[in-house]
């Protein structure tokens, strides 16, 4: 798609990510880029969504917005996690259809893979088993919008296509302690203890899951790339490569806000998906992609952020 002169709506294009994503598209020399806000389009509202796209009649829609968060808000509200982001992605994708427009990038969640997935996580794995069960009930919300996304594309033509963007982490990110991912969250506790003088910070879980974490630019990057260079039915990962269990990140955290205490696992609480960790080849063959911002960059960037932005 030729992303030059096209009118693009950006759902989420306010947050964390979705900022990233306007500012790709405007750098590409997009006509006009749209991010609506919630308090204006209530994308779970039928008549929102025909709205938004009678407004803006957009050539492209991303849709970034969802509810999201950690092991223990996604424990909390997992009614209120599947409910959301299933009717946001089913009405978005299916007014965007029926509004003719030409292309939809809906966004995934590696929370869609089974619990036991071998590793590197490979897209022709999604199907074989069931989720983690703390991160179920959103995982599958949105592996039914992948579902969605190919029968529009085999009975309508739909040029509709969907990216498993792995966690994402970087300046801008969620601070809050009640629903932050775990990067953000770890950042912020030991800041809190470095500057309160605490020898030790407790975390959940006995610190041997891993993950892989993606910059947030990287994201953003990878999610245009898409955009303008793959028209295919099969879901594609959007990943780093690299593979780091959550012990050794809270390490390498520790050291990047200077806090010296005690690291203590409290082994009552969940561990989360035993390992993620993305097979990043289909991206690469597909539109090009491959992440360029180290972890330690990146890092170093998220707590220099935080800082200077007194969330704190």
């Amino acid at each position: 798609m030729e992303l030059r002169g096209a009118r693009v709506v950006v759902t989420g294009g306010s947050g964390f990510l979705g900022r990233r994503v306007v500012a790709a598209l405007e750098a590409r020399g997009c006509a006009q880029v749209f991010a609506p806000r919630s308090a204006q389009y209530d994308l779970r509202d039928r008549a929102a969504v025909v709205r938004l796209y009678r407004d803006t009649t957009p050539d492209l829609v991303i849709h970034l917005a969802a509810v999201v968060g950690g092991i223990g808000a996604n424990r909390e509200h997992p009614g209120r996690f599947f409910y959301d982001n299933l009717v946001m992605g089913v009405e978005t994708l299916e007014q965007a259809r029926l509004a003719g427009v030409e292309k939809y990038v809906g966004i995934g969640t590696i929370c869609a893979y089974p619990k036991f997935t071998p590793v590197p996580f490979h897209e022709d794995d999604l199907w074989n088993g069931y989720p983690e069960e703390t991160n179920a009930p959103y995982g599958l919300a949105k592996k039914m919008l992948l579902v969605q996304s190919q029968a529009y594309r085999q009975e309508y033509g739909t040029n509709a296509i969907h990216l498993l963007p792995v966690n994402l982490y970087g300046p801008g990110d969620n601070f809050d302690p009640a629903s932050s991912h775990v990067i953000p969250a770890l950042v912020r506790r030991m800041e809190e203890a470095r500057l309160a003088g605490r020898d030790e910070v407790v975390l959940w879980g006995d610190g041997t899951p891993t993950r892989e974490f993606l910059y947030v630019d990287d994201a953003a990057e990878g999610i245009v790339l898409a955009a303008e260079r793959y028209d295919e039915p099969a879901p594609v990962n959007l990943g780093s490569g690299v593979e780091i269990s959550i012990r050794d990140l809270a390490t390498r955290v520790a050291a990047a806000t200077g806090y010296t205490g005690r690291i203590a696992w409290d082994v009552t609480k969940p561990n989360g998906q035993p390992r993620r960790a993305l097979d990043t080849s289909r991206a690469r063959a597909a539109f090009g992609f491959r992440a360029t911002t180290s972890f330690a960059d990146g890092l170093a960037a998220t707590v220099a952020w935080y800082r200077e932005s007194g969330t704190a």
